[in-house]
């Protein structure tokens, strides 16, 4: 019964949408303001039912109702709860659902957390967000029901794929969808705007918080996809440019972009017209990754489905959203053009190189990911684009852009001068490149990946501090001076100089790993002892154990340093019996400073087992940068300028609209 009532709430949901997509709308063209109300309650409701569905699902992995066809493929009744519940999203239909579910969650908060909006403009943004409501919804109904019953069950279910078995199944999910579905409000706020013929500073000040938020979801979700990826595949890697990986990374790229040109839109009135593409650039790549991983057009490790017929569903969605918006924006965008001008060294110039930079880099991503597609279907010969043309294409863009964050984000607005602003940079400079030639001097020969990484990690990190110092006069004032200073500067500011300072880190985490880290393979009898590095490793046993869902090989290996015994790891090769699936489960010790990273082989046939085994410098620093740049956005989201509303104008003028409140 709980099933069926999931399933009204979908359907009903799914009418709200409806109205919600057109009454709200027709509302704010007519000017009829009982009509453009209805949208903040229909947004509420449709999240509500919407919430109500996803619950029903979850109670029907939770109890195990193998009547339903979801969960007796995906689910098995000797599972752990923990996977029965994450199981709810690890497959395709429950994971659009999950889509829907945040993407209704978004309308519901400008619905909620939207009061001063202009009521048109709200109207407007909540219309436009609801018709992707409607398009998910019906692609759910229609082709990929999470209801559909089984007219005679199984009595057990055929288990979740293993790979998916692990506590980042938990996170991982549900802070992407966070970021690729929630890129879906500044995409409703850029069409919403189009429609009125209106970008102004009042507008960049709505749709940077809620950009901001994706961006920060985003963030977090690639960091542990990256982080489980590492631990849990047995492969070694952090990032291994897989086309889904890539799909999401995209996105972010455009957000981050998006971010910095609606500054410029805030402060200088101008780019407004640059700053409504990326934000239909931003969720037309979202939408693409929907598509990829579920239209079974690549192979990959997270691909959902491999179903034609509903990929051709997805691929219409996305040509009409994509499609209609760019239209749109064709008709319209020579209504946003602006008079503002800026010098070439300017504050301006450098967010418009910053967006130029992330801009190439989205499309040699999209490039790499996409050629594959394009030439088995214009000649039918496969082919394959990897790491190499990544590494290669990629990270020049990137060093670019590291060279160019501390200065370009120091210069004033309008006008500038590069020599005075660059003027307390040179000792940093020559700190930064004292730094690289130390460690290009101690590691003596090697690749020059290290040198150039702590050369740049070192220029960003402490270019990001020295422009706070800068800012609060540091050792130029008085010390209560700068005190009060500090206290006083906006939590933007400081979570620009966190967001900064983690990208520094990340480089300098992705640099060490890349250039020092090393590896080792060999076959190990029980008992037998080797050196790797600073360590000595002991194989001492090999246990069979089984675990609720799966039996397993289990290595105890000692590992001792400088003659001391530090600890035990206990890599495992995993076996799930009713998926008959193989999984590798890494066994690793951290430190700041490096990973002992250790996997477990097969069997061998002269006696034995393969054991690898992983030094890996500083790859820690990799994912405690990202954390610093997703906390210095949420330190940015809490600034009270985007909560407030727009400063107050000259008396003269009429006073510009004010951010949501919360």
């Amino acid at each position: 019964m709980i099933v069926e009532l999931g399933h009204l709430a979908l359907i009903l949901a799914f009418a709200v949408a409806i109205v919600q997509m057109i009454v709200p709308m027709v509302g704010a063209h007519k000017g009829w303001v009982d009509w453009m109300r209805l949208a903040v309650p229909a947004a509420q409701i449709q999240f509500v039912l919407t919430l109500g569905s996803f619950l029903a699902l979850t109670y029907a992995f939770v109890v195990s109702d193998f009547s339903v066809r979801l969960v007796a493929a995906n689910s098995h009744s000797a599972k752990p709860m923990i996977y029965k519940v994450t199981g709810v999203w690890g497959n395709h239909e429950g994971s659009m659902l999950l889509w829907i579910l945040i993407l209704t969650l978004f309308g519901a908060m400008v619905a909620v957390w939207g009061r001063m909006l202009p009521p048109a403009l709200k109207a407007r943004v909540l219309a436009v967000q609801s018709s992707i409501a409607v398009a998910f919804f019906a692609f759910v109904i229609f082709t990929s029901n999470p209801f559909w019953r089984i007219g005679s069950p199984p009595i057990d279910g055929n288990d979740l794929n293993p790979l998916l078995q692990d506590p980042g199944l938990a996170l991982h999910p549900p802070f992407l969808y966070l970021g690729y579905v929630g890129l879906s409000m500044a995409f409703s706020f850029a069409v919403a705007a189009l429609i009125e013929g209106r970008v102004d500073a009042a507008w960049a000040r709505w749709v940077r918080p809620w950009t901001l938020l994706a961006w920060i979801n985003l963030t977090i979700g690639i960091a542990l996809g990256s982080f489980w990826a590492y631990y849990e595949l047995g492969w070694g890697g952090w990032w291994f440019w897989d086309p889904v990986e890539n799909v999401s990374f995209m996105p972010w790229l455009l957000a981050a972009a998006l971010l910095h040109s609606a500054i410029v839109v805030e402060k200088r009135d101008t780019l407004k017209s640059w700053t409504i593409l990326l934000a239909i650039l931003a969720f037309s790549f979202s939408l693409m990754g929907a598509f990829v991983v579920r239209s079974g057009i690549i192979t990959s490790v997270h691909a959902f489905a491999n179903d034609p017929e509903r990929g051709v569903f997805l691929l219409w969605i996305m040509a009409f959203f994509t499609g209609g918006s760019l239209a749109l924006y064709a008709w319209r965008a020579p209504m946003l053009k602006s008079t503002t001008v800026f010098s070439t060294v300017s504050r301006e110039s450098g967010l418009v190189l910053n967006n130029v930079l992330l801009v190439v880099a989205t499309a040699v991503v999209f490039v790499g990911t996409m050629w594959p597609l394009f030439v088995e279907v214009a000649t039918g010969r496969l082919v394959s684009v990897g790491p190499p043309f990544f590494d290669a294409a990629f990270t020049p863009f990137m060093i670019v852009l590291a060279m160019a964050l501390p200065i370009f984000s120091i210069l004033p607005w309008k006008r500038g001068d590069l020599g005075r602003a660059a003027r307390p940079y040179w000792g940093i400079a020559a700190l930064s490149v004292v730094l690289g030639a130390l460690v290009w001097a101690l590691q003596t020969g090697g690749s020059m990946f290290a040198p150039i990484g702590v050369t740049l990690a070192a220029w960003v990190v402490v270019g990001a501090l020295a422009d706070v110092a800068t800012r609060v006069k540091l050792l130029r004032a008085p010390l209560s001076e700068s005190w009060r200073r500090t206290v006083n500067l906006p939590r933007a500011d400081w979570g620009k100089t966190l967001g900064h300072a983690g990208v520094g880190v990340t480089i300098f985490g992705i640099a060490a790993l890349t250039a020092w880290e090393t590896d080792d393979i060999r076959v190990l009898q029980v008992g037998e002892t080797f050196t790797k590095g600073p360590y000595e490793l002991r194989l001492d046993a090999i246990d069979n154990v089984r675990g609720p869902n799966w039996i397993a090989e289990v290595a105890t290996i000692t590992f001792s340093r400088d003659g001391r015994e530090r600890g035990q790891l206990f890599p495992e090769k995993r076996f799930y019996p009713v998926q008959q699936f193989p999984t590798t489960q890494a066994a690793i010790h951290r430190s700041l400073t490096r990973d002992l990273y250790v996997t477990l082989g097969d069997p061998q046939a002269s006696g034995g087992y393969a054991v690898r085994t992983y030094i890996k410098p500083f790859s820690n620093w990799i994912w405690i940068g990202a954390l610093i740049m997703a906390a210095g956005g949420a330190v940015s989201l809490t600034d009270r300028r985007f909560r407030v509303g727009a400063p107050a104008r000259r008396r003269s003028e009429p006073p510009a609209a004010p951010m949501p409140a919360e």
